[in-house]
């Protein structure tokens, strides 16, 4: 979709709402986790990958509420995760995999992404 504004005598006052991205997503949920305090996230992409990442951040302790395309992340802190209980499952989502190996690294337990 492109979207064309010529300039006019007004200022343009409004707001576009653009399709959730899976990408910003990810990182949205991901940055939301690892904050201190509530974040909240508004037009995110409901995707089996994105899913993955929420159910993995809730497997370590991660109070995350979903409202259709609107999510409620309580942060826990760069330090903040649990030990899951078992695997975490990423399904076929590369990027939860990816993404979690470079926070998980840096975590006080192991775990097994699969």
């Amino acid at each position: 979709m492109d979207l064309i504004i010529n300039g006019g005598k007004r200022k343009l006052l409004g707001e576009i709402t653009v399709p959730g991205d899976k990408s910003i997503s990810h990182r949205s949920i991901i940055l939301g986790a690892l904050s201190n305090g509530t974040t909240m996230v508004e037009n995110i992409l409901v995707a089996e990958d994105t899913k993955r990442t929420i159910n993995c951040f809730r497997d370590m302790g991660v109070n995350i509420d979903e409202e259709g395309d609107r999510i409620i992340v309580e942060g826990v802190g760069l330090q903040g995760l649990d030990k899951p209980k078992g695997m975490l499952d990423c399904g076929n989502s590369g990027t939860t995999m990816r993404l979690l190996s470079g926070i998980l690294i840096g975590q006080s337990f192991a775990t097994t992404l699969t």
